[in-house]
């Protein structure tokens, strides 16, 4: 991760020194998950969720409005095959008035790609108002393959609710929100089934689980959350069965893990997958759809 932020900085220090001398370098530090779900003919859909605090970025005023203006990249790059996929957006708000430091814009992006074990992925945030500020966030990350018969989940995607923007997935509008600034109160939980036969007979369990605070120890004031489904499944065209689960359980500040399983009751077959998060405290929050300014491969 170092060596990334070390890169960009590099990089920005070069373009300032020749378009924008007097522009200063600085570090955008802001936050981001990584989700994967099945794509068309044996790729793979990576999508990025991102968020910055505004007071990290350069307002301005523009026809009588404070907007906000901030770029994103997702890059995924095979070391061994040597092929890059990557996504280029531009995201901006414009408002009446300004917004608290700590409010957070959040937005995403998503490439796809084939499965892979030897891939990178990149994410980087610049203020577009600002040369010369942004961040650069690196490290592996293998693509699952969700090619085969067995019984599959996808990864497990955490929004906030009642979402009218955003990411869209089938006929699913999810806002997704990085999971570890996740405010208190209730949150939308998305995942895909696959390879889960049209009438078969299937329960799902989602649990909540507290998990212990930095010194290793769970607070007393905090249990297991338990919750169960259980229905026919009626996959779509794509044989993938979506569900948006609704969480209303008020958890306290504190660190968690979810885990959703979902048992074939006719096959006997089962597949789990969980994900960390964390609930922060309150804060205000506004979904930004980005508006792509590049996708591809090379």
């Amino acid at each position: 991760m170092f060596r990334g932020l070390l890169s960009l900085l590099c990089a920005l220090t070069a373009m300032s020194a020749v378009g924008e001398p007097e522009a200063a370098v600085r570090p955008l530090p802001f936050f981001y998950d990584l989700y994967t779900f099945r794509g068309d003919a044996g790729a793979t859909d990576v999508v990025a969720s991102f968020a910055v605090p505004v007071g990290r970025l350069q307002k301005e005023n523009w026809d009588d409005q404070v907007r906000y203006r901030f770029d994103v990249t997702l890059v995924l790059s095979d070391t061994v095959l040597q092929a890059v996929y990557r996504a280029d957006d531009s995201v901006y708000v414009s408002l009446p008035y300004a917004l608290e430091g700590d409010h957070l814009l959040h937005t995403q992006v998503e490439v796809q790609a084939p499965p892979s074990v030897t891939t990178v992925h990149r994410v980087v945030m610049t203020d577009a108002t600002t040369p010369g500020v942004g961040q650069l966030y690196d490290s592996p990350f293998p693509i699952p393959d969700y090619r085969g018969t067995h019984l599959m989940l996808s990864d497990v995607a955490l929004g906030r609710p009642d979402a009218t923007a955003g990411w869209t997935r089938g006929g699913v509008t999810l806002a997704l929100f990085p999971t570890s600034q996740f405010p208190e109160g209730a949150f939308d939980v998305f995942y895909e089934v696959y390879n889960l036969p049209s009438g078969n007979r299937y329960v799902t369990e989602v649990s909540i689980e507290p998990l212990g605070n930095r010194s290793g120890r769970a607070r007393e004031d905090r249990s297991t959350v338990h919750t169960r489904f259980s229905g026919e499944s009626a996959p779509g065209p794509d044989g993938a069965l979506a569900e948006l689960r609704r969480v209303e359980a008020s958890l306290p500040e504190g660190r968690y893990r979810l885990t959703v399983t979902v048992t074939d009751r006719d096959s006997g077959q089962t597949a789990s997958r969980s994900r960390l998060f964390q609930i922060q405290g309150w804060r205000g929050a506004t979904m930004v759809p980005a508006l792509p300014r590049r996708v591809g491969a090379s």
